[in-house]
């Protein structure tokens, strides 16, 4: 059985302030759908407001460098967004959901402010669950970046910014309405999140499946 990490989202004000804690097929109306509504994925109520005026199909990995099967998923997910056709881009949401996780969150975002996130993001996975190295506290990520050839003063100044700040916030306010609390979890523009599935695999296949879905709708 697929698992994922899963929290109860909290808010997480105290962990804002003290940053040093924490193949499917497109869809055929003549045959049944591969994937049930209200199980493999679930249908959002809540209208999302983008924050991209491209027009494309969003895909959302909601993802945490904490996450062991997060980085059990990260080469299906480069294949899967080395996939995805035209009018379709790929996002990642750094899961802010426990002290702990949050200075990862924070990395993520100094790394895509400094530019070194295609670098950076599955090298981390690596050195912390395949090499073993300890990555934990913001000292610790800070070494990881470093060693990437970041400057920590630099990386740290943007771990600890008011637009880090807000941007934690922000996406603590989009999990929730999205219903998202185990990680990795695919939420397909804004409208569709994966729910019940039972690999990897069928995690991939759900989200083509969805993605089609969704151009077809646009007539793309």
């Amino acid at each position: 059985m697929f698992k994922t990490a899963r929290f109860r989202l909290i808010t997480l004000f105290c962990g804002l302030l003290l940053t040093g804690a924490c193949n499917a097929a497109g869809p055929n109306t003549s045959a049944a759908a591969p994937f049930t509504d209200g199980d493999q994925y679930v249908t959002l109520p809540a209208p999302y407001q983008r924050d991209s005026s491209s027009g494309k199909v969003e895909v959302t990995e909601v993802f945490s460098y904490a996450c062991v099967h997060c980085a059990e998923f990260s080469t299906y997910a480069d294949d899967l967004r080395a996939s995805l056709p035209p009018g379709v881009e790929f996002k990642l949401v750094p899961a802010p959901f426990n002290n702990a996780w949050v200075p990862f969150a924070r990395a993520y975002y100094a790394a895509k402010k400094l530019g070194v996130v295609e670098q950076t993001h599955d090298a981390l996975f690596k050195a912390k669950f395949a090499d073993n190295y300890p990555i934990n506290s913001m000292d610790e990520i800070a070494d990881f970046y470093v060693s990437h050839g970041v400057k920590r003063d630099e990386f740290l100044s943007i771990v600890n910014s008011p637009e880090v700040n807000s941007q934690i916030q922000h996406d603590l306010t989009l999990l929730q309405t999205w219903g998202v609390d185990g990680t990795p979890t695919i939420v397909v523009d804004g409208k569709y999140r994966s729910a019940n599935v039972k690999s990897f695999d069928q995690l991939v296949a759900l989200t083509k499946w969805l993605v089609q879905r969704e151009l077809d709708a646009k007539g793309k």
